[in-house]
């Protein structure tokens, strides 16, 4: 784009690294380099191609998280520590949605961007994804396993709404295509802060078993209407009522009608039974992980 979000944080006297994945406007971001003394940086590359799942040498602008972290000079801080990194951008409007679930897995196994710390993402998205992502349980179009897992992951919030009529939205000149959305308002670009939690994984949850919770709450919005005892007999756990009784969860409690913090006490609790230890269910959370990759 016009380097909107650019100017402002030179403005304000940030240091900036700026991607950039047209080789062609390259040379006058690098004469802009060379005018700063130092407080920006220009790279050849593009932050939503990073690590891709490849097998040998990432060829330009797709390119891999250690080197780009090493150009920057950022070295890796524990989870708990303040935020390393401050990313603005947009997500690419046609992979919105494979761009969250992508981000999501890096962050809830401490992957690629998230090797790094709690790196915090300001991104334009469009209304109905921010829709979803903050949605209330009960929502019936919104509230999703998406939902779910980005509202125990981070903090969300709500920096800016600009109306889709600001942007180029003609594809043939290089725009935004404006998403079709039947079901939710889809009026505006949302700029959204997403700050991983501090304390994710100070619980039962880990980035080692964080898989198995990410494919739990997928397999739980499957059917959103069923009732949580269902799902807990489908998983063939005998003491499921038992279970829920000690989290407080109503026994027919609906999968939709829970919160997000719900899912997370529930997979904690989960963890001291044999259910998910089981071959089948490690089995299916492989082939999970590997479709939406």
């Amino acid at each position: 784009g016009p380097g909107i979000l650019t100017r402002t944080l030179l403005n304000a006297g940030v240091r900036v690294v700026a991607l950039e994945s047209n080789s062609a406007f390259l040379p006058n971001l690098q004469s802009l380099e060379n005018s700063l003394d130092g407080q920006l940086k220009v790279i050849y590359g593009d932050f939503f191609r990073l690590d891709p799942l490849v097998t040998g040498p990432v060829k330009p602008p797709a390119m891999c998280s250690d080197k780009l972290f090493e150009t920057m000079g950022v070295a890796a801080v524990p989870w708990r520590a303040d935020v390393p990194v401050k990313v603005f951008g947009i997500l690419p409007q046609k992979k919105e949605r494979i761009t969250l679930w992508r981000l999501l897995f890096a962050l809830y196994e401490c992957s690629s961007i998230y090797r790094y710390g709690r790196v915090e993402l300001n991104v334009f998205i469009s209304e109905k994804e921010y829709k979803v992502l903050t949605a209330k349980p009960g929502e019936r179009r919104a509230y999703q396993a998406l939902t779910v897992l980005w509202q125990v992951g981070c903090e969300i919030q709500l920096l800016h709404m600009e109306p889709w009529s600001s942007f180029v939205t003609n594809l043939k000149n290089g725009g935004l295509a404006v998403p079709k959305s039947r079901w939710l308002p889809n009026d505006h670009l949302c700029l959204v802060r997403l700050t991983p939690q501090q304390n994710l994984f100070a619980g039962g949850l880990k980035p080692t078993n964080s898989a198995t919770f990410i494919f739990m709450v997928k397999q739980c919005f499957v059917k959103p209407k069923s009732r949580l005892t269902d799902r807990l007999n489908s998983w063939s756990l005998d003491n499921g009522g038992k279970l829920l009784s000690k989290l407080e969860i109503p026994k027919n409690a609906e999968m939709r009608n829970l919160y997000p913090e719900d899912y997370k006490r529930l997979f904690e609790a989960l963890q001291n039974s044999s259910t998910f230890t089981e071959t089948w269910f490690h089995d299916e959370v492989l082939e999970s992980i590997r479709n939406i990759n």
